[in-house]
């Protein structure tokens, strides 16, 4: 997994952290398309002091749960995470001033305007928004595992395990001791990696329909020259 994330980030040209203890945070949005379900994943994963990669993969959703999409807070509508890096846009501090986690104190992107059916067909369409919106990287309850949304996420990032999100804190904790109290939190769509996947296989078909049509035109050409 550590070479198929390094080979998604560096082919978007995002941020790779390798000193030892900075983390690397992505959250991937599973080809899924239903909510209130923990179907993402948050991946973490960074170097030792003897240059070895460390990698976690925690189970988490990077979707609204259904309770807030019918619930909506803004009259555009409940905010989806945009895709992609934003460096430095986090912080260790207080999820709604009760407990510590990674809080956004920079501008991220976020899409509004979805239905309220809970099927989610295209992170890019809607009404589209920068600024600070409160979307954290928390977790569900303060024990177990949730395995229902609901009202968790208004659009955070949140671990569904709470032992999960205790280690992930941990590691940040060293990060900060290290590096500061900044962090940069990075989204990949895995159905945007589907369709970009789908989209050079279909213009592959067509380069190689088109060769092989001009093949058999020159094969051809060449039959009526030799009578």
């Amino acid at each position: 997994m550590l070479s198929k994330s390094l080979h998604i980030l560096q082919s978007k040209g995002y941020e790779v952290y390798k000193e030892p203890f900075r983390l690397n945070i992505v959250g991937y949005r599973s080809r899924f398309v239903r909510s209130n379900r923990f179907d993402d994943e948050i991946h973490v994963f960074y170097t030792n002091d003897q240059g070895k990669w460390v990698y976690h993969i925690f189970k988490a959703t990077t979707d609204p749960g259904q309770y807030w999409l019918e619930n909506q807070m803004h009259p555009q509508g409940t905010a989806f995470l945009k895709k992609g890096q934003y460096k430095d846009a986090y912080s260790m501090g207080l999820h709604r001033g009760i407990y510590p986690a990674l809080i956004q104190t920079k501008p991220v992107s976020i899409i509004r305007n979805y239905e309220r059916k809970g099927l989610f067909k295209w992170f890019e369409s809607g009404f589209k928004d920068t600024g600070r919106f409160g979307i954290n990287v928390h977790r569900a309850r303060n024990h177990g595992t949730t395995k229902v949304i609901d009202a968790f996420s208004a659009g955070c990032l949140v671990f569904a395990n709470a032992e999960d999100f205790n280690r992930f804190m941990k590691m940040s904790k060293e990060h900060q001791n290290r590096y500061g109290n900044s962090f940069t939190v990075t989204l990949v769509d895995f159905r945007d990696e589907r369709r970009r996947r789908f989209s050079k296989i279909a213009w592959g078909s067509v380069v190689a329909a088109g060769g092989l049509l001009f093949l058999t035109l020159r094969q051809n050409q060449g039959k009526n020259q030799a009578n």
